[in-house]
């Protein structure tokens, strides 16, 4: 669109004047309506916060935990029964001798011999321990290599040690890979068995 300059006045008569008033007229209404909202709802933000201590000076009830019993988180524990560890350890001294190597005295024996009978319960516990429970490692990374827990790990099979600070993702260094029992194998029970007796006495004729 082309504006040709010839057209435009060059004296400024009545009617232009008039124009040009009317819309600064116009322009300053405008101007003022934006400028008035915009105030007003400054205003009236700033004043809601003063509302508030007014509703707060109202006489308060008594507070309901005064008139209702708080109620306790009841926890639930299992009841063990000890027959499962007494044919463990029943079993660890059939295999490797072991309560007779951890009752015994070891004071008065040297290293020597104390490392010969210490082979002798390793090789035992290790028998039973192969023959009854099949262990697996909670963490299969090799130790000492660096490790992150994504939050919503499981605390029962991680412990966190050293300095714990702030929530998970976790990154440190896997000391210990842990281990799990995923299958048990005991021997069932005769009934009438007496499993407190771990080791029966033996009398040579």
């Amino acid at each position: 669109m082309n504006f040709n300059l010839t057209m435009m006045p060059t004296t400024l008569d009545a009617g232009h004047l008039g124009l040009a008033v009317l819309a600064l007229i116009l322009l300053l209404l405008w101007l003022a309506k934006g400028t008035g909202g915009a105030t007003d709802s400054r205003t009236e933000q700033a004043a809601a916060p003063a509302v508030a201590p007014k509703a707060e000076s109202a006489p308060r009830s008594e507070p309901q935990a005064q008139t209702k019993p708080v109620a306790q988180a009841a926890v639930q524990l299992k009841q063990i029964t000890p027959d499962t560890a007494l044919q463990l350890l029943s079993l660890l001294q059939q295999e490797a001798r072991f309560v007779d190597f951890v009752r015994e005295d070891l004071g008065s024996f040297s290293d020597a011999d104390i490392g010969a009978a210490a082979r002798v319960v390793h090789e035992g516990s290790q028998k039973a321990l192969n023959s009854y429970f099949t262990l697996e490692p909670v963490r299969t990374e090799d130790e000492e290599t660096r490790v992150t827990l994504a939050e919503g790990f499981n605390a029962q099979e991680v412990r966190l040690t050293g300095n714990v600070v702030g929530t998970a993702p976790f990154t440190g260094t896997l000391v210990h890979r842990g281990w799990k029992v995923t299958e048990v194998k005991l021997p069932k029970l005769a009934s009438g068995h007496d499993t407190r007796v771990i080791a029966p006495a033996e009398v040579e004729l």
